[in-house]
């Protein structure tokens, strides 16, 4: 079970925080809500053939966002080729993740 908290920032730090949580882990990025907000579109990624989603950063290293395998996964690191270490989670915390930070995009 895979647990997300989306904090929206504040009016001098427009940037947005995604805590996810599983059992013994937790990974926080951060990224302006537009950048999240694209994740929107992850179900028509592939890891084999169309990319990623660049969203955010981790541990200071960017954050990749791929549908594989019907999850979608977070990779950190230079890239999304030469990642650092990744995170699987269900396609469905993606989702409420981008529909939370589309509500706090301005029209």
């Amino acid at each position: 079970m895979v647990s997300m908290t989306f904090d929206a920032g504040r009016d001098m730090d427009p940037v947005a925080t995604v805590k996810l949580c599983g059992a013994g882990w937790e990974i926080n990025i951060r990224a302006i809500p537009a950048e999240f907000a694209r994740l929107a579109a992850i179900r028509d990624t592939d890891w084999e053939t169309s990319g990623s989603i660049g969203a955010g950063t981790c541990a200071g290293a960017p954050a990749f966002w791929v549908q594989h395998d019907g999850n979608a996964v977070i990779l950190v690191g230079q890239d999304d080729e030469t990642w650092d270490f990744a995170v699987t989670i269900p396609l469905a915390i993606a989702d409420e993740i981008a529909q939370a930070a589309t509500a706090t995009v301005p029209a």
